[in-house]
This record gives structure tokens, C-alpha cells and sequence, in this order.
């Protein structure tokens, strides 16, 4: 399983730094695509309790409006233009849902999931686009992905190691405060070294506090995709990335850390 983690990350590193150094409709194209694939395991998951069955055309609205959401990062008025899908897709779902209302009980509840995982997903995959459309967009980027990948693999060590205090147990009983401590000390770690290098300019100590926050949010957004498999008895996601599951158990803390990181390029730092 080791192995198989490694070789899968080696191998798709390549073309993921070549896709943040390029940006533009590389970069975007990337993210939709992981966009598309991580909702695909999104419903997968939630839909998957009880038998219960939800129509395709929910489904359809949220592969259509994720899409226009991270495309729409990259025009100049992005938030107006996401903002304004949000919406739409929240008014066409209830529309929808009106004219199913009396033969289909769950429909509401379907409905509810549908709109959260347009915000789940899309909605925070945008920032990425809009952290690399943004100044110093590349070394940004490289920032947001180390520290998250460096923290993840911090605390899985770290946990296998040193773990023996759950951290959150109804939840993840394999997670440790242990290797949540190592997990946060990889995250400022690899942040310094990328700051050194890409980003002189800022201060470290508020990189630090970014890096931090990035990687307290990324755990946290860890635990929720678990939350989401424990409540319909799904382990992973996906298959698609051998050793790591699917693609949103790839991601899961990337889409919490990058609206903090977000936050902390234009306001803080």
C-alpha cells in the first residue's frame, strides 16, 4: 500500500507541476476535471443509503454547474459570476423539486445533498483557480500543495508511529492528536521551505500561521469526507488513484485549505 501511494503520487507529479506552472486553460481544465471526478464520488457516496434513488437530472445540474463555477474563476468578476450559480443552481433544484414532491419522498433530502455538493466541491476547487489567476499565482499554488501534501503524509506517519490518542473516533478511529500534531508541524515545515525559496518576501512568521491554519482546515476537511463515507458505509471514494482511493480522498483537505489560503494571500499577508 506504501508502495503503491508513492508510485501514484511520482507519477502524477509531473503533470500536475506542469499544469500550475502553465495556469491558464491548462490549469483550469485540470481542476475541472478533478472537478467532475470528485462530484462523480461525491454521489456515489451520499446517495448511496437505504436503496434510495435520486434523479439524474439533479446530478446533471451539479456536473453542469460545477463546471461554469471553476471556468467562472478565471473571468476578472469570478466571485459576482460564482456567487450568481449558486444561486441558480440552488433556485432550479427547488424548482425541480417541486414537481417531484408528491411522488418522491426523498426529494427534498436528495435535493439538499445535490446543493451541498455543489458548494463542497466546486465552490472550493474554485479558489485554487483563483489563487493561481491571481499575483505570484505560482508560488502560491506550489505553497497550497505542499503544505497539504506534506501535511497529509505527516500525519499518517506520524499517527503510525506515534499515535495512540484518538483524535476523533466516531468519525476516523485510525486518526490520532498525535498525528495531527505531526501532521501540523509538516505543514509549517515544508511551508518555510517553499516560502525561502518562492516567496522571500513574506514574513515567516505569518506563513507559519498561514500554514497552520491551511493545515488545521485540511484536517478538518479530511474528517468531513470520512464523516460522509461513515453515515452511508462506504470506505473510499473511489479506485481510480491506487493506494489513495478516489479522487475526493485525495483532495478532501486541499478543498478546506484553499479558501484559507485564499484569505490569507489577499487580506493577511
Amino acid at each position: 500500500m506504501h508502495l503503491k501511494r508513492w508510485i501514484t503520487a511520482l507519477a502524477a507529479l509531473p503533470f500536475l507541476i506542469f499544469s500550475v506552472c502553465k495556469g491558464g486553460v491548462f490549469f483550469t481544465t485540470l481542476v475541472s476535471i478533478v472537478c467532475l471526478l470528485a462530484l462523480a464520488e461525491y454521489f456515489r457516496i451520499v446517495f448511496n443509503p437505504k436503496g434510495r434513488t435520486v434523479s439524474g437530472l439533479l446530478i446533471l445540474l451539479a456536473f453542469i454547474t460545477g463546471l461554469c463555477m471553476i471556468w467562472a474563476a478565471a473571468h476578472p468578476n469570478a466571485c459576482a459570476l460564482i456567487l450568481g450559480l449558486i444561486a441558480l443552481n440552488l433556485m432550479l433544484s427547488a424548482f425541480f423539486s417541486l414537481t417531484q414532491y408528491s411522488s418522491d419522498p426523498f426529494i427534498l433530502e436528495n435535493t439538499a445533498k445535490q446543493i451541498q455538493g455543489t458548494v463542497y466541491i466546486p465552490v472550493l476547487l474554485s479558489f485554487l483557480v483563483l489563487i493561481r489567476n491571481g499575483a505570484d499565482g505560482t508560488a502560491w499554488l506550489f505553497l497550497v500543495l505542499v503544505v497539504v501534501f506534506a501535511g497529509d503524509t505527516g500525519a499518517f506517519y506520524a499517527g503510525r508511529r506515534l499515535g495512540r490518542h484518538k483524535l476523533c473516533p466516531a468519525v476516523s478511529p485510525g486518526k490520532t492528536i498525535e498525528g495531527s500534531v505531526g501532521g501540523l508541524a509538516a505543514n509549517a515545515f515544508f511551508g518555510v521551505i517553499v516560502k525561502g525559496f518562492f516567496l522571500p518576501e513574506l514574513s515567516y512568521s505569518g506563513v507559519i500561521l498561514c500554514c497552520l491554519c491551511m493545515g488545521a482546515a485540511g484536517q478538518a476537511g479530511d474528517l468531513f469526507e470520512s464523516e460522509l463515507k461513515r453515515a452511508s458505509g462506504v470506505k473510499d471514494s473511489g479506485k481510480i488513484l491506487p493506494g489513495h482511493g478516489g479522487i475526493l480522498d485525495r483532495i478532501d483537505a486541499l478543498l478546506f485549505a484553499a479558501p484559507v489560503a485564499y484569505f490569507f494571500k489577499e487580506y493577511v499577508l
